[in-house]
């Protein structure tokens, strides 16, 4: 799972970028250069924590959410069309954080010369708009041209591929992003290689003070979600040792680190759960995407218990805690045998049964 941080300059992206990552981007300089920075992150997660007490293996693993700062991303770069470098990375990433600058502060011009949350949203979802479109026109441009001088394709899956990028252009016409739309798997399919920007979820984070309110700003579009961060705060803290963190945290009255509710935030609009396994050598997370098969979890461990598998022996995170051993889960009939058609659940353990030969 990857997401790309974009904002406005001054909107505090590369400080929100810092405290997700513990990291130490400089912050406040305006190149006008593409510049990308990334990161992986642990995802923390409790009861990785409790499997590893319980289980006592050599080691323990976290899953794993890696974040992109993007810098060269600003109001303007749609008119052409975003190219090279930019759209490659663009393109690669699963969904995107949008940092929005709702604070206040002389000392940092805003680049529109006001503080206007609303305003800075619409500007670059405007401009992954203006992008896709000229993306989708030049694709119907060679689908006309494809179905003029025909001997390819048959014509009406080339009639089908039309309208379906008529569709898509229409919907980027009313300035609503692709993400608004509701496509079947066949579709989705047809359009998974041109990297539609807008079609991507967007967690658009609101960068406030220190004593702000929060302002009340709702979601302008479906698959976006608006939470707000206090990013100044946070990247402090990143900083701090974890003794001294706490402290300042109980002064603020902060009762969660912003990394691990982006974290979260993160997870959910990426529709993404965590399973685990667990033996003598490690115990670790996983991430899926929701409703993934057994098999495919068991590909996600490694492509060989996917191709041989047979069957997975599942415990649920909270029966295990609640009987306290896999002896008592076991006498009560906890431990289940799953096929291929089960759909693994957030929390599920996991012990793949396989058969590499098949």
């Amino acid at each position: 799972m990857k997401l790309g941080m974009f904002g406005l300059p001054q909107s505090g992206k590369t400080t929100l970028f810092n405290a997700l990552t513990r990291g130490t981007q400089p912050i406040g300089t305006v190149t006008g250069r593409i510049e990308i920075h990334d990161a992986t992150v642990d995802v923390p997660d409790e009861r990785v924590d409790v499997l590893t007490e319980m289980f006592n293996p050599k080691k323990k693993i976290y899953a794993k959410v890696s974040y992109a700062d993007i810098a060269g991303l600003d109001s303007g770069v749609g008119k052409s069309g975003i190219s090279g470098e930019l759209l490659n990375k663009l393109t690669q990433m699963d969904g995107f954080i949008h940092v929005v600058r709702a604070f206040e502060n002389e000392l940092v011009p805003h680049p529109a010369g006001s503080i206007d949350p609303e305003r800075d949203i619409l500007t670059m979802e405007n401009e992954f708009i203006l992008n896709d479109l000229i993306s989708i026109e030049k694709k119907l441009e060679r689908l006309d041209e494809e179905k003029r001088k025909g001997g390819g394709r048959d014509k009406s899956m080339i009639d089908r591929e039309i309208q379906l990028f008529e569709r898509l252009k229409a919907c980027l016409v009313e300035e609503k992003p692709l993400r608004t739309l509701t496509l079947n798997a066949d579709e989705e399919k047809t359009i998974s290689g041109f990297g539609l920007l807008s079609r991507k979820p967007v967690l658009i984070l609101l960068n406030l003070d220190e004593t702000q309110p929060v302002p009340e700003i709702k979601p302008m579009f479906e698959n976006t979600q608006i939470e707000s961060i206090r990013g100044k705060i946070e990247m402090e803290l990143a900083q701090l040792s974890e003794e001294d963190a706490q402290m300042f945290m109980d002064e603020y009255g902060i009762t969660e680190l912003g990394l691990n509710r982006v974290i979260h935030l993160s997870y959910s609009l990426l529709q993404l759960i965590s399973f685990f396994t667990t033996g003598e050598d490690e115990c670790r997370a996983w991430t899926v995407k929701q409703n993934a098969t057994a098999p495919e979890a068991a590909g996600v461990i490694h492509t060989d218990l996917q191709k041989g598998f047979i069957r997975a022996e599942v415990v649920s995170y909270q029966d295990l805690i609640e009987l306290g051993n896999m002896n008592e889960v076991k006498a009560k009939g906890k431990l289940r045998l799953e096929g291929k058609e089960y759909q693994v659940k957030d929390g599920d353990i996991l012990n793949i049964r396989f058969n590499i030969s098949k």
